[in-house]
């Protein structure tokens, strides 16, 4: 009886600790910064910062279970440091199902680490097997930490919402807001008519693919790097009708080509690199950078060191000045993959050091307001639906 109430006191241990320190630990072993607040930027470019706009065009905070309302020591972005770093708008990305072993070159379906998270994070039974679920369950989380924010916070899903809430923030600087994104059409579970179900869930963007081929289109890190399929074909046809932004982040080249040639809409890449400063599989080309600025679309540039291959600000200048020397500041962005298993050379609340950079680069005061966030502004107002 003795031997028995030990293995149960044992057992009952180690689900705690499954339940409760698992999630944590992964989530601090995954989302790394090198160097911890608070961050040093000279004068001149902390000034300027606190005059911008700032938005980020992806983040996957939502994926790691964290309560967004409080303060992390640990992770990339929560509320608090979006309103200390001057975050206008987060766009918050759901990565609905990513392969054991992930890389830039090749993965299957197979495997699905989403699902382990969901376990630790105690999810809601019907998300273990549904991706739409999974979605739908942060997207009511992200509305949530709006309710609770006493209006700190808001989501936007519309050009109405977006001009309410500026006007709400040109009073009031520390106020911030975020936009719901997903990381691969496989998260409608195979049907085209989750899109609705997730456009009401208040998703406002997706891309075909994620790090894997899917039954929408092909991935830069699946295995046969496939193009749009018909399904792809109408995703996008559908994706457009409801005013929803196609992001080509992750994509295949040939899917790129196949949704630039039919897309009848801006597109984003929302957290990328470039070959011409970090040549891999998973960076735009020249040819693919200037096609994207053809159909008036916005490339946000990563912070992590296979967007940029380095690890400092200076990186992401770096590709973001290859950018707009190509096709002009005004299609540049933030894209930075905070929180999206990536390690990164700050937390949200040091994107003065951004700042700083590109003004040691020589961008002027105009275009690095631009760039920070005023062209992705202008870019959600004139694309997504108007109420």
């Amino acid at each position: 009886m003795r031997r028995a109430l030990q293995l149960t006191v044992v057992i009952a241990c180690i689900a705690a600790a499954f339940y409760f320190q698992i999630p944590q630990l992964v989530d601090e072993d995954q989302n790394k910064v090198l160097k911890k607040p608070p961050y040093p930027a000279s004068e001149r470019a902390l000034n300027l910062h606190q005059q911008l706009a700032i938005v980020d065009l992806h983040a996957d905070s939502l994926l790691w279970g964290r309560d967004l309302l409080e303060r992390g020591l640990y992770g990339q972005v929560d509320i608090p440091r979006l309103a200390d770093g001057n975050v206008a708008l987060q766009v918050f990305s759901m990565p609905t199902k990513t392969p054991r072993g992930v890389n830039v070159e090749s993965n299957d379906n197979k495997s699905d680490n989403v699902f382990w998270l969901a376990l630790a994070e105690r999810w809601p039974i019907r998300t273990w097997n549904s991706l739409t679920e999974r979605a739908l369950y942060q997207a009511r989380r992200l509305h949530q930490f709006a309710s609770g924010s006493q209006g700190g916070f808001v989501v936007i899903e519309s050009s109405a919402d977006l001009s309410r809430y500026l006007e709400r923030r040109r009073s009031n600087g520390r106020l911030t807001a975020g936009l719901l994104s997903i990381e691969g059409a496989h998260a409608l579970d195979g049907k085209l008519e989750n899109l609705d179900v997730l456009y009401r869930a208040g998703y406002r963007m997706m891309s075909p693919s994620h790090f894997f081929d899917n039954g929408f289109g092909g991935s830069s890190a699946g295995v046969h790097k496939t193009g749009l399929t018909e399904k792809g074909r109408e995703w996008v046809r559908q994706m457009e009708a409801r005013h929803m932004i196609v992001d080509l982040a992750n994509a295949s080249a040939k899917t790129i080509d196949d949704v630039l040639a039919m897309a009848t809409r801006p597109v984003v890449v929302s957290h990328t690199g470039v070959k011409g400063t970090c040549d891999n599989n998973r960076n735009l080309s020249d040819d693919q950078i200037r096609a994207v600025a053809a159909k008036g679309g916005l490339i946000g540039i990563g912070y992590w060191d296979t967007a940029t291959c380095g690890t400092d600000a200076r990186a992401i200048v770096r590709a973001m000045r290859y950018v707009s020397d190509r096709v002009g500041a005004e299609h540049v962005a933030l894209g930075s993959d905070f929180d999206g298993a990536v390690t990164v050379p700050f937390d949200t609340t040091g994107l003065a050091e951004i700042t700083d950079a590109m003004l040691e680069a020589g961008y002027s005061e105009p275009e690095i307001r631009m760039i920070m966030g005023e062209n992705a502004l202008k870019f959600l107002a004139a694309n997504l639906p108007e109420k």
